[in-house]
């Protein structure tokens, strides 16, 4: 029997997760995804396969291009305060197969405390 290294694994599971999580324009999916250097999220309506908007680690707002706890807090409270303007409340969140723990926690943990339900 072959092992499965992790990457395949996470992406099982987002398969897994994809057939049940979808995003409307009144409702987007929010998706969630960060590598060793950088953490990226985007509202992506599924419908008609547009993002609505996006934050990520690289913009200068954050001001800090690192991949961890502090830097997803800002990035949650950016994506949230994207989100606002464009009157968007409540999304779907997607957590791209990766556990809720660590960054995926804390960005969706600052998102809420701006004012994303979900």
């Amino acid at each position: 029997m072959s092992k499965m290294n992790r990457q395949d694994v996470r992406k099982r599971i987002h398969r897994r997760i994809r057939k049940k999580v979808s995003g409307t324009a009144q409702r987007p999916r929010l998706a969630v995804k960060y590598s060793n250097q950088h953490i990226y999220c985007q509202l992506i309506d599924d419908v008609a396969g547009n993002t609505l908007t996006s934050a990520s680690s690289l913009d200068k707002s954050v001001e800090s291009p690192a991949s961890n706890k502090e830097t997803a807090q800002k990035v949650g409270a950016l994506i949230a305060e994207r989100a606002k303007a464009l009157k968007i409340e409540s999304v779907v969140f997607d957590r791209g197969g990766h556990l809720f723990h660590g960054k995926v926690a804390s960005l969706a943990d600052a998102a809420r405390t701006a004012g994303l339900q979900f």
